[in-house]
């Protein structure tokens, strides 16, 4: 029975694109940079960090993600155009209580298709050691059809 609830779960997520400045993408990105804080070794400071500011997760330079579950922000993630080809995904968070029902996959999965339909043949994720569920989860994308 318990698979059965965790797949009705999973089924229940929805992926909505939405820009990082909004309130429930916010909710998301503190909980992920308190989350970086915690397990970087030198700690993360958000302002300091400028990979990524709000509007290169805005088309048409990126886009931006947040998954919900019963209207409940439960993760989030973004896409950035790196130049004409390339793109870099940033960002990816799950919510620890709703790890591993395939929320992060989803939500790569909806920044892959958007990358390749603006042109990107090459997707990489930007990450950190300490993430491992990161690396286990992406390797370096190629979208050419050759």
């Amino acid at each position: 029975m318990g698979e059965v609830e965790r797949l009705l779960t999973a089924a229940a997520i929805e992926i909505a694109f939405e820009a990082p400045s909004s309130g429930d993408a916010r909710a998301c990105l503190n909980e992920y940079f308190r989350e970086l804080t915690a397990r970087f070794e030198t700690g993360f400071d958000p302002d300091a960090d400028g990979s990524a500011p709000d509007d290169e997760l805005l088309p048409p330079r990126g886009a931006f993600v947040v998954a919900r579950l019963d209207g409940v922000p439960i993760g989030c993630g973004g896409l950035k155009r790196v130049d004409r080809t390339t793109g870099e995904i940033k960002r990816v968070w799950t919510s620890p209580s709703l790890r591993a029902l395939g929320v992060a996959r989803r939500v790569l999965r909806t920044l892959e298709m958007t990358a390749r339909d603006r042109g990107i043949v090459t997707l990489r994720l930007d990450t950190n050691k300490a993430l491992t569920e990161a690396h286990a989860l992406f390797c370096v994308r190629n979208f050419s059809s050759s």
